[in-house]
């Protein structure tokens, strides 16, 4: 896949997470349907809060040499940063804006800034290639996930 379309797919991810969330009322977002997992809004709290954190790691892949990435703990984030108390509106405004930020950036990169890489705390040497991927690939994960909790819902007597 070529970078530029990576990068379209990496766009279309929030209009993606929109569609998923379309219609869900705001205590359908705080419903935990599925035992022992988030609810939708802890889902796109998630998202959110990892959006910049990316963000900041492929910026610095691409400005700095061999820059190190340090690893984050979702649950320690969901366990302390209100994420049932936040807004789906503005967690969403966060992934838009950074996207489209880091895709105009990303757009104006040669091939072979692609291959510089970066050293991840826990998982070693990564590229800006693979970075990408990887939050490209973040949303539609997590999507899956609010997916089945839709499904949970419309399944729940009075759902």
């Amino acid at each position: 896949m070529s970078h530029q379309v990576l990068i379209q797919n990496y766009l279309a991810g929030i209009d993606q997470l929109r569609d998923a969330l379309r219609g869900l009322s705001p205590e359908q977002l705080k419903a935990t349907p599925v035992p022992g997992k988030w609810s939708t809004l802890q889902v796109v709290c998630h998202l959110a809060d990892f959006e910049p954190i990316y963000a900041d790691r492929i910026k610095r892949v691409i400005s700095e040499d061999q820059p190190l990435i340090l690893s984050g703990d979702p649950d320690l984030f969901a366990a302390h940063l209100a994420y049932l108390d936040r807004d789906v509106e503005e967690e969403l405004a966060v992934i838009a804006s950074i996207r489209t930020q880091l895709a105009r950036i990303l757009s104006t990169l040669p091939e072979a800034a692609f291959q510089r890489t970066g050293t991840h705390s826990t998982d070693g040497p990564i590229s800006l290639e693979t970075l990408l991927i990887r939050i490209t690939n973040h949303l539609p994960h997590h999507i899956k996930f609010i997916l089945e909790k839709r499904a949970a819902l419309h399944s729940a007597p009075n759902g």
